[in-house]
């Protein structure tokens, strides 16, 4: 990786003029990198009057407006664009929540300086805003497309060489929030997916660097402090849920070669499934009549009626297991069970959680003719294989969701998944902080 020409501080908002404000602040601040840089910003639709008090206050800045919200992907390939045709030759990626210490653009371009020819982005370190706790240095990739930020939340004493590892440590991607990226490279992969809208789009990234020959380092001089969800928050908790699942999807639907693909698809779509019963069964009222089996003598008859003494027993026994409360519930769930396909009963999708799975599900089914091309073009820019990839960075197997420590402990679901696959088991509280 050359020193480079001319390096762009890519910046999107969407109403985040308050974010800004501190963000352009820090910027003007910045230790002198060593070559000539500017600052793009991307107007996404706002209402809050950041075009103008960004023409107003900070005429040097660059600003790019969108009549709407194109989202963070979207924005920043247009960044790119713009960035490039300015003569720059890489494009340092900041959110407008991550306003920078004033080493950070320097940090990010000496790294790029000092880097071998195939190194196509330097990730910087993200810390929380008080600067007592990591919040991204490294990041984990499951098997199904997801994405965990490695140390999370820990504070910084603690933690360890694997969470925040050393200048030039390799990693299997960066973070969209502090990355440096020269735009050769990135246009060569073919930039950030505009479908994604934002979330997974730098797993994505990374993953297809990797695929067509370059790589990802890391650039702990490079410093942003985070303000944790003060973006993502404004899009609602259930429409992050939604952009979770799909893009996760469509990361590993793109981006598995072929002949692994075929072998890990199953344990990724039952994954999916699975999810989505559980959310259904357990997070809606009613939900427990989409788990019912017809023949298995609730509905059917089927399952025969025992009688005198011995129903008396069972009844009993029940009783004295559950306690009266409990005993009471389970009956009158049961009676509404029998009871269903009299009464019509249907259960009552209200659980917004759910409403986001099913849209995911909606929307990569939407979406899959593109998705398909996508993979197409991303198998064709493919110069390495994938067991070099996971060798380096093993994919986890993580329970998050719903159903998943249930899933993922039964040995029916490990016949799913490839025998040779690198797995590693964990719980979210082995990587990050939880409580």
């Amino acid at each position: 990786m050359s020193g480079g020409r001319a390096l762009a501080v890519a910046v999107p908002s969407w109403n985040g003029r308050h974010h800004l404000e501190t963000c352009l602040a820090a910027l003007a601040e910045q230790e002198d990198p060593g070559v000539p840089w500017s600052v793009l910003v991307c107007d996404n639709g706002s209402r809050d009057g950041t075009a103008e008090w960004v023409r107003s206050r900070h005429p040097r800045v660059r600003l790019l407006e969108s009549p709407v919200n194109l989202g963070f992907c979207a924005a920043n390939n247009r960044l790119a664009r713009m960035a490039a045709e300015q003569g720059a030759d890489a494009v340092a990626i900041l959110t407008t929540d991550t306003p920078p210490e004033r080493g950070r653009l320097r940090g990010l371009h000496q790294a790029r300086a000092a880097a071998p020819a195939d190194v196509a982005a330097v990730s910087g370190l993200i810390v929380d805003w008080e600067r007592e706790r990591l919040d991204f240095a490294r990041g984990v990739m499951t098997f199904d497309g997801h994405a965990l930020q490695l140390g999370f939340r820990r504070p910084l004493s603690r933690a360890t060489a694997a969470e925040v590892p050393p200048a030039g440590a390799e990693l299997p991607f960066g973070c969209g929030g502090n990355l440096l990226v020269r735009l050769e490279a990135f246009e060569r992969a073919g930039g950030f997916d505009e479908t994604y809208f934002a979330y997974y789009e730098d797993v994505d990234l990374g993953w297809r660097l990797w695929a067509g020959g370059g790589r990802v380092l890391f650039a702990p001089a490079a410093v942003v402090r985070h303000r944790s969800s003060a973006s993502s928050d404004r899009l609602g908790l259930y429409n992050r849920g939604f952009l979770f699942e799909r893009n996760a999807l469509l990361t590993a639907y793109k981006n598995y070669e072929p002949e692994l693909w075929d072998r890990i698809m199953p344990a990724v779509l039952l994954t999916f499934l699975a999810r989505t019963q559980a959310l259904l069964v357990h997070h809606n009222p009613g939900g427990d009549l989409l788990a019912l089996d017809p023949y298995a003598g609730l509905i059917a008859d089927t399952g025969g009626t025992p009688s005198g003494a011995a129903a008396r027993s069972g009844w009993l026994e029940k009783w004295r297991r559950h306690g009266t409360a409990e005993f009471l519930r389970r009956a009158a769930r049961k009676a509404g069970r029998l009871l269903a396909g009299q009464a019509g009963q249907v259960p009552v999708l209200s659980d917004e959680r759910t409403q986001a799975q099913l849209r995911a599900a909606a929307s990569f089914l939407r979406h899959l003719d593109q998705a398909a091309a996508a993979r197409t073009a991303v198998q064709a820019r493919r110069r390495r294989g994938d067991r070099d990839y996971f060798a380096r960075f093993p994919p986890y197997l993580i329970p998050t969701y719903p159903g998943d420590e249930e899933l993922f402990a039964r040995p029916g679901f490990a016949q799913w998944l490839p025998s040779d696959f690198p797995l590693v088991r964990a719980r979210l509280c082995d990587l990050m902080e939880t409580e």
